[in-house]
């Protein structure tokens, strides 16, 4: 029986689109449930194509290309003068990445490490971080990634959790590890780089570890070179340990076959990619995004060129390295897009009518899927975009977007003025990164695309909420996948991988989809964090705190609701950029804290987000009836959110626990 596209019976035939449903049923009497991409419907993608087909570890993957690219740029960074100016950027080829990195393997094998240790990486993104997770791999170890911004007690915890026999660190971070080093009786070496002059003696009580740097390791490795030790597929290639909003860090399990499964189907997108392409390396190669985006990108011979650090100084990297892709998060897009059309507004009557007739014309053409416009299109990209696009450098081919949800008018916003293919993906660690994602030719948005060729979909009844299989016009339920990309399980911890997957191999996301039309898949709720107010009605918060951070006024939202009260309250912090101008403009004096104290600067907030509400047809429940100002933002260093940018509740919760009472006690009892 042939595969139909969007969500109908086999009597619907319809002409596949992006991703097709195949015959297979999750109950007797209901719909063809499982899809997958229209690309590769009858197999799902574990390699990539020929001549690369036999590349099926993340070993693999660097012979392949140091062999096809060898003298082509592969790692950039950016020197430092005497006076701390940075410079352009300094390349090394893929053949001397290759020889750097069998030089650290067999030094590490010399030093006792063996194939199947684990091996820690805490670090920011650099290439020393990449030059050693290869040497990992060369060797048949497992890598682990710390992220840079963790403290003692995270550090303590995965060190023993995944028993690693050694730790490479950069400067940096090496004094949080050396606080900790003494209860962590596995590490027997720590590896550091970046250290400006000579390295300190273990502390008391850790006398059992060694402390050498990088480039000591590489010159032993010289004297003693080692053959690799290549991994099977299914060997475990790194656990990543989960950011996590709540209790302690998971690691996740994922095996060579996983990550190179998924950097296969996700380089099906890049059609327009060519070796050489330069790609800014910023977003934390501890996350399964940009460890999957390196993979990808070597595989196709581009140019990885690290950010200085700082992101303060994030876009004038931008500027110097000119990358032709570029991949961020929506948090990066907003301030861009925000401040553009802040330019825009506080401009000349002349230069704001210029835009606003050109940005109207290209959104009218893309929405007829024309994303030049024809010669206006060209002439205003000239006379208009063009300011715009030298900002990020001028060569942008590629825009990719990920690890949160991007607003429709954002996404416009970039296709319009950047000129770029924007592209949204979904996914999750242990999926080992994309579920799915938009493909180029789909210049619509609200949707995040159809499955990865390498994985399958299917939505799941979740009778709670009122989302089923059958819901008119759209399919709605929990997302699960199924494929060679979706992870073995925690390590060491069998009660939470059961939670996730299930006995048939179905990953459990957590996120609420349905299918559009074509087998676009759009997240419209989630499972995991929702809660229940006085009435009776679910709560998703993540989607309803979406909607407020559109607002122009709202930087960061809280959104809580109490099980015994009926309406929903939120903790708020406005946006610096657009607050502080606004009073002005009217008169009202005050510092950002003064101003969050402003009753009437309140209720001005509180406005704008119900027009926001209104705007995105949040339902009454749904919707914040009360919020406190907060100025000061949530992030990393205050512990209000994870590395990955996502807000952690239970400490949301408790640090703003007196505001949330008082808010509620304002309110009459029947709320």
């Amino acid at each position: 029986m042939a595969p139909t596209a969007g969500h109908q019976h086999a009597s619907q035939v319809e002409i596949p689109t992006f991703s097709i449903a195949l015959p297979e049923k999750l109950t007797p009497d209901g719909p063809w449930s499982v899809y997958r991409s229209a690309t590769s419907p009858f197999q799902l993608v574990s390699t990539y194509p020929p001549p690369a087909d036999h590349v099926r570890t993340l070993h693999d993957n660097l012979e392949y290309a140091a062999s096809k690219f060898p003298h082509m740029p592969y790692l950039g960074w950016r020197k430092r003068d005497d006076k701390g100016r940075l410079g352009a950027y300094t390349w090394m080829t893929y053949a001397q990445a290759s020889d750097v990195r069998t030089a650290l393997g067999s030094g590490l094998m010399q030093l006792g490490l063996q194939p199947k240790s684990a091996v820690g990486i805490y670090s920011v993104n650099c290439k020393e971080w990449l030059l050693y997770d290869y040497a990992l791999h060369a060797y048949g170890m497992v890598s682990v990634p710390l992220y840079d911004t963790l403290g003692p007690d995270a550090v303590e915890f995965i060190a023993n959790h995944a028993e690693l026999a050694a730790v490479g660190v950069s400067a940096a971070v090496l004094p949080t590890m050396l606080t900790v080093l003494h209860r962590c009786p596995t590490v027997r070496l720590l590896v550091v780089w970046g250290a400006s002059g000579p390295l300190p003696d273990p502390p008391a009580g850790a006398s059992h570890c060694r402390l050498m740097t990088l480039e000591a390791v590489e010159g032993l490795g010289r004297r003693h070179p080692r053959a690799h030790l290549p991994p099977k597929p299914s060997d475990i290639a790194t656990l990543c340990y989960t950011s996590g909003t709540t209790g302690t860090p998971k690691g996740a399990v994922l095996t060579h076959g996983n990550l190179i499964s998924n950097a296969a189907g996700t380089a099906t997108l890049l059609t327009e990619s060519s070796p050489g392409n330069r790609h800014l390396s910023y977003l934390p190669l501890a996350h399964i995004y940009e460890r999957v985006n390196i993979v990808l990108l070597t595989y196709l011979g581009a140019a990885v060129g690290f950010y200085s650090g700082n992101v303060q100084e994030l876009l004038e990297d931008v500027t110097v390295l000119k990358p032709q892709i570029f991949a961020s998060v929506p948090r990066l897009w907003n301030r861009i897009y925000d401040r553009v059309m802040l330019a825009v507004q506080t401009g000349s009557p002349l230069a704001r009518g210029l835009f606003e007739r050109a940005y109207a014309h290209k959104r009218a053409c893309l929405a007829k899927g024309d994303p030049v416009g024809g010669r206006w299109g060209r002439l205003y990209d000239r006379l208009v975009f063009s300011k715009i696009r030298a900002k990020l450098g001028g060569e942008l081919k590629y825009m990719i977007s990920g690890a949160s949800p991007i607003s429709e008018e954002v996404m416009s916003f970039l296709r319009i003025c950047f000129g770029a293919v924007v592209l949204e993906g979904y996914g999750m660690t242990e999926a080992a990164c994309t579920i799915s994602t938009t493909r180029a030719e789909d210049l619509t948005t609200g949707h995040v695309g159809a499955p990865n060729p390498a994985v399958g979909i299917k939505l799941v009844d979740i009778p709670e909420m009122g989302y089923t299989a059958r819901d008119s016009p759209y399919p709605r339920g929990e997302i699960c996948v199924r494929g060679p990309s979706v992870f073995a399980g925690y390590y060491k911890d069998e009660a939470q991988t059961r939670d996730v997957l299930d006995g048939d191999g179905w990953l459990h996301t957590g996120d609420v989809g349905a299918w559009l039309e074509g087998g676009r898949l759009k997240i419209i709720d989630r499972k995991k964090n929702i809660f229940k107010l006085a009435q009776g009605e679910y709560i998703a918060p993540e989607k309803i705190e979406n909607t407020y951070t559109r607002s122009p006024m709202v930087l960061q939202v809280f959104v809580y609701g109490d099980s015994l009260r009926s309406q929903l309250v939120a903790v708020v912090v406005p946006d610096p950029e657009v607050l502080v101008p606004w009073a002005k403009e009217r008169g009202i004096a005050g510092s950002l804290p003064e101003l969050c104290a402003n009753p009437h600067v309140r209720d001005a907030v509180l406005k704008s987000m119900q027009e926001q509400a209104r705007e995105a047809q949040l339902r009454g429940f749904e919707q914040v009836h009360t919020i406190h100002l907060f100025p000061e933002p949530f992030s990393v260093e205050n512990d209000m959110l994870t590395p990955t940018f996502k807000l952690k509740r239970p400490q949301a919760k408790a640090r703003f626990q007196e505001e949330l009472d008082a808010m509620y006690a304002a309110m009459p009892a029947t709320h």
